[in-house]
């Protein structure tokens, strides 16, 4: 545990772990996403630069946005199709931008076009 904690730990950008950074590290020790997210949060560590483009940009910066004019028929369509229980989960979120082969920020884009909340973050920062 106190070697992922100096993993963790090493992987910080200005006192806090990118999304990115948290999912290389769960990679790179062989541990589950959410072992990160709870690892960092007993450390006090918040959770930066969401993939998604939901949370933790500089001042309260919102990249989702950039991409809303980016949107399809086909990613809208996607999306409310692959609901659970009217909800996004972020893991389905990213497995849409891997079929599609778009950004993992307009799926995030067309879940708030569509008004669709998105949850389970893969890191525990929300349910």
């Amino acid at each position: 545990m106190n070697n992922l904690k100096e993993v963790i730990r090493d992987a910080l950008v200005d006192g806090k772990l990118p999304c990115t950074r948290a999912f290389a590290v769960a990679k790179k020790v062989g541990v589950r996403p959410i072992d990160i997210g709870r690892v960092a949060t007993e450390e006090s560590i918040k959770i930066s630069h969401c993939q998604l483009g939901l949370f933790g940009y500089p001042g309260g910066e919102r990249p989702v946005e950039k991409m809303k004019s980016r949107l399809t028929d086909e990613l809208l369509e996607t999306v409310r199709l692959r609901l659970v229980e009217g909800q996004l989960p972020c893991a389905v979120a990213w497995q849409i931008a891997s079929d599609l082969k778009v950004a993992k920020m307009l799926v995030s884009a067309a879940a708030e076009e569509l008004e669709i909340r998105i949850r389970d973050c893969q890191l525990g920062c929300f349910k």
